[in-house]
């Protein structure tokens, strides 16, 4: 049976087609890999320079590998298979982007401890209680969420729920792509 691509056979792929140093490299994208990758791992904290790394659409089941990365700014992971968000943690200072779009995400926890998240991409997972949504107002900054998608989102019609999440999360500027207009 073929093994799954690892970061490292990945990172070497990306350096060969685009003639730079993953160690210097500031936007890094491993989507779409072939095998797919299914872990993140240490080799990650090489990448010391990147703000934008994409592994989305690939087979990763953990957030892992990331506690180096202190210059990342924008982290793609949709499209993968993700339950949780644990693992983000070591960014909680510095995310400022969270994509996890298509993944079977059901709890928030940790994203609480975002503190300089302004974007998440969380549409198409498995969130279905307000109890979870409601972590996402702990986040200082987070402005902008696509949650279209969700159990949550579907078990009401759409105006009932964008009224009731723009209620529960004060700091929003822009849901599912619309801005957010609040009456005085």
């Amino acid at each position: 049976m073929a093994k799954p691509t690892t970061i490292k056979e990945a990172l070497t792929k990306w350096e060969e087609r685009t003639k730079e140093d993953s160690t210097k490299a500031t936007d890094i994208g491993l989507q779409f890999q072939y095998l797919p990758i299914e872990k993140m791992d240490g080799t990650l904290g090489t990448l010391i320079e990147c703000r934008k790394l994409s592994l989305s659409s690939n087979m990763i089941e953990k957030i892992n590998g990331i506690g180096n990365m202190k210059n990342l700014k924008i982290l793609s992971l949709a499209r993968n298979r993700l339950k949780t968000l644990n693992g983000i943690e070591p960014l909680a200072n510095t995310l400022e982007e969270l994509w996890v779009s298509y993944n079977l995400i059901e709890k928030l926890k940790p994203i609480e401890s975002m503190k300089a998240l302004k974007v998440l991409y969380i549409s198409q997972n498995s969130i279905k209680d307000w109890s979870e949504f409601n972590r996402m107002g702990a986040a200082p900054k987070l402005e902008n969420i696509s949650f279209i998608g969700n159990p949550l989102y579907e078990s009401m019609d759409e105006a009932t729920f964008r009224s009731e999440a723009i209620r529960r999360l004060p700091n929003l500027k822009q849901l599912d792509s619309e801005p957010v207009i609040r009456g005085d």
